[in-house]
């Protein structure tokens, strides 16, 4: 017992005095940074900490918790009269601004946040009750009403007040705060043509797998691979800052702004630790929001519903979100659907919007209510996810993308996955609890970095009698018209600096007529956030090779065969997650070494390319996970959807628990999410580190050498 309570002090840095974090934001006050600090390391001010909340308050892990006298424990802002604010002194002798502990209170919470003592009477913000025995002042001398919390029948199993628990909420969620236009997009309007040359150059490159086939010869299945890489978000010195300070000034980037809406498992299985790093997690993800970044918060259990409706991050905005989430309680069941709908709710009411949104959804639970059928492939999810954010062909409706999130190893990870295919977003793997935070923060890192939309490649034979074969694309949709001669790929929205790799095919025909010969066209169109006006790529790409009369010694392209090699991983971990899910665990196992072999024989491996010692690597992990039914069903089936997601999607993804077995797997990452993952990893309540901060890695353009 007491080694498992080291580990939560740990977790928690309970077992150092708290750290608050610098600023990360050029407008966020101290106190918003002291109230993001107590609310990372304070935990909660709900109930729902019962795992470590038994131990005396005078421990010294929970006595470092507590705020300085005179100091409001919610806020952690001064308590003092003037300017209309009252002050609630509880019967424990504790005292908080009144209208931060009404704001506990209104969502159920009915203990003190510092001693976790029961309350007896509970203020209220209603002027027709009249104060009873605990002392509320206003700085005008008159008394502000309480209420005495109703008898133990009408409390829930958590201790909460079961009327209270319920927040109340429009019927049309309609009420989104206005966007603020002048502050809409992060850049500097002084140079507003400067910023669109940097944000409007998408590389184009083609790599061809060699680089001449001989008149005489024919060759089907020809493959030319198309390479493109997002801008990165242009970077400007904040000039604001003191010039004689020896620090470098901040650094703000110019991207475009998001609408995030997060739903969150708030069911009876989140009780106590997870509920508690879920709070951490979400508080990070508030910090590092913008002032024009719009976030809203739906919890769900047995029901759903929203405790925060989408408002702009400003200091009073992350103020009153951290006030939401860290009164939030669990109890109840499991209905992702119901909390999926609401979620899709906020994005269909809402009155204006930002050019990117997106959906995080994170659970540790089964959908008992939609879904009523062990996890298996044959089971339909389509369910789950409304339909007005299903990602389709036609590309009518709103593109929601939603981001699972499975946390630890009784989640339903095939319908986890299974939403995120359907919307178009990515699934990941939350193994160890305590890298919630991390996990959400290379989330955001890459939603709060996009600069390219709606990316459309055109790609074109250029010779008459030239066709296309395939295209291989992952989970991005393409189309091939009837006579081959034309394709097209619909890449969608880029984060700063992320890189996509297409891998299509041609049959080259005999041709004696030229001594070259030009194979394909591409072309892209895509929509400039910052601008919102369409913009076609200034370069466009086109393929040739070489015909000499006769043969010669041909050097394999490495780009060509690293991706093919990805490819095959991908179709290995498909094929042996089929033969999993039919427990021929046997078969999967030799789908993947079969494979594996494969992968450590090619041109790219034996040149000791990163990404192929990757996926080598990561097919072992695999293996591993399949050494029996146990394994697979506790963390094997999760690991490998999740990675399945990262390479169809070629973007980054949590997998397992980011130990150094799995560090190498970072493929996709973008600098900006690792940028914020090392944030999160640095910005930990306490001193110490949770654990050895592991080097991210990403093996596209940048290792090509």
């Amino acid at each position: 017992m007491g080694s498992k309570w080291r580990k939560v002090k740990l977790a928690f840095g309970l077992n150092s005095c708290v750290h608050i974090p610098t600023p990360l934001d050029n407008d966020s006050s101290s106190s918003l940074n002291n109230a993001a600090a107590r609310f990372s390391g304070a935990i909660s001010s709900s109930g729902d900490t019962s795992s470590y909340s038994q131990r005396s308050p005078s421990s010294s892990g929970l006595r470092s918790l507590k705020s300085p006298k005179g100091t409001c424990a919610i806020c952690l802002n001064t308590m003092k009269p003037g300017n209309g604010h009252a002050i609630f002194t509880a019967e424990c002798s504790h005292s908080f601004h009144f209208h931060c502990i009404t704001s506990n209170v209104k969502h159920g919470n009915q203990i003190c946040p510092v001693c976790r003592s029961k309350w007896k009477e509970v203020p209220f913000q209603s002027p027709a009750l009249t104060p009873r025995s605990s002392q509320l002042t206003r700085e005008d001398g008159w008394p502000t009403p309480i209420r005495r919390v109703p008898s133990s029948t009408q409390l829930n199993a958590n201790g909460q007040i079961s009327s209270l628990y319920h927040v109340s909420e429009p019927a049309i969620f309609d009420d989104d705060e206005p966007i603020d236009q002048h502050a809409s997009i992060h850049h500097n309007n002084n140079s507003n043509e400067t910023n669109h040359d940097i944000i409007n150059k998408v590389e184009i490159r083609t790599y061809p797998e060699v680089s001449s086939v001989q008149k005489s010869a024919s060759r089907d299945a020809f493959a030319v691979l198309i390479h493109l890489k997002a801008p990165r978000s242009e970077r400007k010195q904040n000039i604001s800052g003191n010039d004689t300070d020896a620090s470098p000034p901040p650094v703000e980037n110019s991207r475009a702004s998001v609408d995030l809406v997060t739903v969150l498992d708030v069911s009876g299985s989140m009780l106590g630790t997870k509920l508690a790093l879920l709070k951490r997690a979400m508080g990070f993800v508030i910090q590092n929001m913008g002032p024009s970044d719009r976030l809203s918060v739906i919890a769900f259990s047995s029901t759903a519903r929203r405790i925060f409706p989408l408002r702009r991050m400003t200091d009073i905005g992350r103020q009153e979100a951290l006030q939401a989430v860290n009164s939030l309680v669990s109890n109840g069941g499991t209905n992702i659907a119901e909390g999926l709908r609401k979620g899709a709710k906020v994005f269909s009411d809402r009155r204006s919007k930002n050019p990117v949104c997106s959906i995080i959804l994170l659970s540790d639970g089964q959908d008992t209510y939609t879904v009523n059928t062990r996890p298996n492939v044959g089971t339909a999810y389509q369910s789950l996810v409304p339909n007005t954010i299903h990602r389709n062909n036609s590309g009518i409706g709103l593109q929601i993308p939603v981001h699972a999130f499975g946390f630890g190893a009784d989640h339903d990870a095939t319908s986890m996955h299974s939403i995120s295919e359907i919307s178009g977003g990515t699934f990941s793997f939350i193994e160890a609890e305590d890298v919630i935070q991390d996990a959400f923060a290379q989330c955001i890192g890459g939603l709060l970095s996009v600069v390219v939309q709606e990316l459309q490649l055109e790609i074109a034979c250029v010779h008459p009698r030239l066709e296309l074969s395939s295209v291989k694309a992952g989970s991005y949709r393409t189309s091939l018209t009837a006579n081959g001669r034309t394709a097209s790929i619909n890449v969608g929205d880029l984060y700063a600096e992320e890189e996509r790799d297409f891998l299509v095919t041609v049959n080259i025909p005999v041709d004696g007529s030229n001594d070259e010969m030009s194979l394909l066209n591409v072309k892209g169109l895509y929509r400039d956030p910052i601008s919102k006006e369409m913009v076609a790529l200034e370069e466009t790409s086109e393929v040739k090779i070489e015909r000499p009369n006769t043969g010669r010694e041909l050097v394999v392209s490495i780009e060509v065969d690293r991706q093919r090699n990805r490819l095959r991983a991908a179709e290995a971990i498909a094929e042996a997650r089929a033969a999993a899910e039919r427990a021929e665990l046997s078969a999967a196992v030799s789908v993947l070494d079969s494979c594996h072999k494969i992968l450590s024989e090619s041109v790219s491996a034996k040149a000791g390319d990163r990404l192929c010692l990757a996926l080598s690597a990561e097919l072992k992990e695999m293996q591993e996970r399949m050494a029996n039914q146990h394994v697979y069903e506790q963390s094997g089936r999760a690991y490998v959807l999740s990675g399945l997601s990262s390479h169809s999607a070629q973007r980054a993804t949590t997998r397992g628990d980011s130990t150094e077995s799995t560090s190498l797997l970072q493929s996709y990452q973008t600098p900006s999410m690792v940028d914020m993952v090392t944030r999160s990893q640095t910005t930990v309540v306490g001193a110490p580190l949770r654990r050895s901060l592991q080097p991210a890695k990403s093996f596209p353009e940048r290792h090509r050498r």
